[in-house]
């Protein structure tokens, strides 16, 4: 009995290996695929795309739909939700959804209106920008900064100094 079980259970754990490395390879390539369909206007079908990823935990989904629901494209506008979907992916640590978030919050656009917190995004996405962004990060961040009294400054300092990424999966 125990020669027939040795290899059934080499069977059953190289399909796991497999059926773990075909899911990862097609979360990725769903998420290229979305992204395709974003560059090509195709808001739909990135939409359809990014929906299961940012559910199961792609920051990168999350962010990219938070995009869509903030602007309305291929999905009905909603900033309630557009700040939802950026704040999981802010939250993991994705320095666009930290940015946009923090713009949200200054504007009290989908959340109310916190200028502390946008200050604490704003400092995150600037610290994490790649060298591309980070000029015109600053600036917005600066500005933001400008409206701040010296408290809520230190105040949203010390909120980007205290926080840590969290892994949603």
């Amino acid at each position: 009995m125990r020669r027939y079980l040795l290899p059934r259970l080499s069977a059953v754990v190289t399909a796991i290996v497999l059926v773990a490395a075909v899911t990862g390879s097609a979360s990725a390539q769903s998420l290229s695929q979305g992204v395709s369909a974003l560059n090509r206007q195709d808001f739909q079908r990135a939409s359809r795309i990014f929906i299961p990823l940012a559910e199961h935990g792609n920051a990168s989904a999350q962010a990219y739909l938070g995009y869509l629901f903030q602007t309305g494209r291929g999905v009905p506008q909603n900033l309630t939700e557009a700040a939802m979907w950026y704040r999981r992916a802010a939250e993991q640590g994705d320095s666009l959804a930290q940015y946009s978030l923090g713009l949200l919050y200054d504007r009290g656009q989908g959340v109310p209106r916190d200028i502390v917190e946008a200050g604490k995004w704003l400092n995150l996405a600037t610290a994490a920008a790649p060298p591309a962004a980070r000029d015109a990060r600053q600036r917005i961040r600066d500005a933001v900064n400008g409206k701040m009294s010296r408290g809520e400054l230190a105040q949203a300092r010390l909120r980007a100094l205290e926080w840590a990424p969290t892994r949603e999966h």
